[in-house]
């Protein structure tokens, strides 16, 4: 799939039009062989098309028009479109009143010009970090697909449609890892940015203290993009850095306990690569991402939050949701003020704990999953369904724990199951976040 320069390039070029590139969009969603129909579950194909003839006619009138018009994009499901029922991967929301506005986030990319081809599939009200809905079926990640292995979650769809060529970036929201987890399991670049520089207005809420809005895409430079457009605060424009220069902190406790045999391996050999080019690597020790487990042993802040907004309805129509997501938010109902007010004010002391530890590096890498994508089948058994649900969120989680930013790129060698290396700074950090994820991607994929 071209990168959404490239894209742009052919369009200022008219060696494609709109019209062309949303036909492909929705001629790759319709295929029958392909994962189309679990991927999505709307496509507004005259929606759409209307929204590139009308760009097409403005390039063909050379009338000036922004540099990404024409452009189509995928959303997640958690996003309210004007016109449409937001119904959060659920069928609980069905006959809700249709939106009456985009979501901020949104709109912004369509005030661009990029058009919403459609919505993405995503696991229930984004809580789980497999990407497993039995509302709608679960779209395949795009590796050894025969086997059916899990996109991630929750924005599975938007992953998915990234990863098959369907669009050149799905936007998603990331509150455990739910950017970073399927784009490490689908192959592809995804992004978290820092806590609330994008605009949560229109996204169905799961937990205020963690939601943040992230693009998937095939490249950094695509997720920086999509990332200034709708956070509205930097240019886009990915600073220029050479690996020789960074200053890299490998992050010691708790997150490389257990990996898998393949994970483990292509962060060593990852590691290497950026130290041969001239980075200089140095452990950091945080220790105290050992309690983590134990402030989440009953869901946790995110938890006790999504209880917040799920109890009047769970009340209500809980035998509708899926029965895995409605046990993980009901876990709550044993968290106590005491017990909220604890976490948050230990979480606090830890977010000034990085910051200050991150003194004097670039960004800190981690594996940003501990193994790879495992077969759906796998997963059929809860007590499996909830191992795979940790061991996918534990490490993404702790830079939202950390209120980070953080972004995901793929580290497998050639012919494997996709797997991501993730790069990590505190708050605020985003624009420099992404010049150093561009090095590292120059070196990561010289590898392959």
């Amino acid at each position: 799939m071209p990168t959404l320069a490239e894209l742009s390039r052919q369009l200022a070029e008219h060696a494609v039009t709109s019209r062309q590139l949303v036909e492909q969009s929705l001629a790759a969603i319709a295929d029958p062989a392909g994962e189309g129909a679990r991927t999505f579950t709307a496509v507004d194909a005259e929606g759409a098309l209307a929204a590139a003839d009308f760009v097409d006619r403005q390039r063909k009138r050379g009338r000036e028009v922004s540099a990404l018009a024409g452009i189509p994009f995928s959303a997640k499901d958690i996003f309210d479109l004007a016109g449409e029922v937001t119904t959060a991967g659920s069928t609980v929301l069905r006959d809700d009143p249709p939106a009456s506005a985009d979501a901020v986030a949104i709109a912004r990319l369509k005030h661009k010009g990029m058009i919403v081809i459609g919505r993405t599939n995503m696991t229930e009200f984004a809580y789980s970090g497999v990407g497993l809905n039995p509302h709608y079926g679960t779209p395949r990640s795009p590796f050894d697909r025969a086997a059916g292995r899990i996109p991630g979650g929750s924005s599975s769809g938007a992953a998915v449609s990234v990863a098959d060529g369907m669009v050149a970036l799905g936007i998603g929201t990331d509150t455990g890892g739910s950017c970073r987890v399927p784009a490490s399991y689908c192959g592809i670049a995804g992004y978290k940015s820092s806590h609330g520089r994008v605009p949560l207005t229109g996204c169905n809420p799961l937990s205020a203290s963690f939601d943040t809005i992230g693009p998937l895409a095939t490249s950094v430079a695509c997720c920086a993009m999509a990332d200034a457009i709708m956070a509205g605060d930097w240019d886009g424009i990915v600073p220029q850095r050479q690996v020789k220069s960074l200053r890299l902190a490998v992050l010691q406790d708790a997150v490389l306990d257990g990996l898998g045999p393949q994970v483990e391996r292509n962060f060593a050999q990852a590691l290497k690569s950026f130290e041969a080019a001239g980075a200089v690597l140095s452990g950091m020790r945080f220790p105290e991402l050992r309690e983590i487990p134990a402030i989440n042993s009953k869901g946790g802040i995110v938890a006790a939050e999504a209880l917040f907004n799920h109890r009047a309805r769970m009340a209500a129509r809980g035998e509708e949701y899926d029965p895995r997501v409605r046990f993980r938010i009901a876990a709550a109902e044993s968290i106590s003020a005491a017990d909220y007010l604890g976490y948050v004010a230990r979480r606090r002391e830890m977010i000034a704990l990085f910051a200050s530890r991150f003194t004097g590096y670039d960004a800190v890498l981690l594996p940003t999953t501990l193994n790879v994508a495992p077969a759906i089948a796998e997963l059929a058994e809860d007590s499996d369904y909830f191992r795979f649900n940790a061991m996918s969120l534990r490490n993404t989680y702790v830079g939202n724990f950390l209120n980070g930013c953080a972004i995901s790129l793929p580290m497998q060698a050639a012919g494997e199951a996709p797997c991501g290396l993730m790069a990590m700074a505190p708050w605020g950090h985003d624009r420099g976040l992404f010049g150093v994820a561009g090095a590292l991607e120059r070196v990561l994929a010289a590898r392959t």
